[in-house]
C-alpha cells in the first residue's frame, strides 16, 4: 500500500485481497479515467478491460487521454457497481452498498503485436466468444487505435454490504429500514435493422452474463 492507495475514510471497508480486486474489475465493463490535459483535469467514461496484472484502454489516435499519456500524465482508473441503497432510519446514516476500485499510475502505450494482441483481448474480455466471429480489423482500423496498458502496482479496493446503521435511539422510530437491492442484468440480444434474414443470435449474446 501507498499513499496514494491508503484509505482515509472509513478504512475498515478497505480490500487488499487480489483475488477480490481482479473480480471487481472482471465484473465491469465500463470504468472512468482522470487525467490531466493542457493544464485541466479530464475525466473520461470509456470501456476497458483487465489483462492480467493491468488493465487495458482503447480508442482513436486523436483522443485526450492518448496525448496525456503521451505527454506523461499521471492517470486515475475507477471502476464501481452500486449494490444497493441503504434506506437507514436518518439522513445521515443513509448510504450505498457498493464494491469498488481505483488504480493509480501512468499509461504505456502499446505498439506492434503487443498492441494486437491486446486489442484482441479487449474484444474476448468485452463479449466472450465473440472474437472468432468477427472480421479481423484491417492495417489502417489498427493504426487510428490506440491501446493503453495500466498497472495494477497501485491498486485499492473498498466494498460496502449489509444493511443500516443506525444509532441506538433511532430503533425505536416507526420508520422502515433496510435495503434496495440494485442489479445490472443483460436482455435479450436486439437484432440490426439491417441484419440479413437467416442469422440466428448466437449462443454467447444468449448466456451473456458479467
Amino acid at each position: 500500500m501507498t499513499e496514494k492507495t491508503r484509505i482515509g475514510r472509513l478504512p475498515e471497508r478497505g480490500v487488499d485481497d487480489l483475488a477480490t480486486i481482479q473480480a471487481i474489475l472482471d465484473e465491469g465493463l465500463v470504468c472512468h479515467v482522470a487525467y490531466v490535459v493542457d493544464g485541466r483535469p479530464v475525466v473520461l467514461p470509456t470501456l476497458y478491460a483487465r489483462d492480467g496484472d493491468r488493465v487495458l484502454l482503447h480508442g482513436s489516435n486523436s483522443m485526450g487521454l492518448a496525448r496525456a499519456v503521451r505527454g506523461g500524465s499521471p492517470l486515475s482508473v475507477a471502476v464501481t457497481h452500486l449494490d444497493g441503497v441503504v434506506v437507514a432510519r436518518s439522513a445521515f446514516n443513509s448510504s450505498a452498498n457498493y464494491r469498488s476500485v481505483v488504480i493509480h499510475g501512468t499509461g504505456v502505450i502499446l505498439e506492434g503485436s503487443e498492441k494486437d494482441e491486446a486489442l484482441d483481448t479487449l474484444v474476448d474480455r468485452l463479449i466472450p466468444g465473440r472474437l472468432g466471429d468477427v472480421r479481423p480489423s484491417t492495417v489502417t482500423e489498427i493504426r487510428q487505435t490506440t491501446v493503453i496498458a495500466l498497472s495494477l502496482d497501485e491498486v485499492s479496493a473498498k466494498v460496502r454490504s449489509g444493511g443500516p446503521n443506525d444509532d441506538e435511539a433511532d430503533l425505536d422510530l416507526d420508520t422502515w429500514a433496510g435495503v434496495v437491492p440494485f442489479f445490472t442484468v443483460a436482455g435479450e440480444p436486439t437484432p440490426a435493422q439491417d441484419l440479413r434474414p437467416g442469422i440466428d443470435i448466437p449462443d454467447y449474446l444468449r448466456s451473456f452474463r458479467r
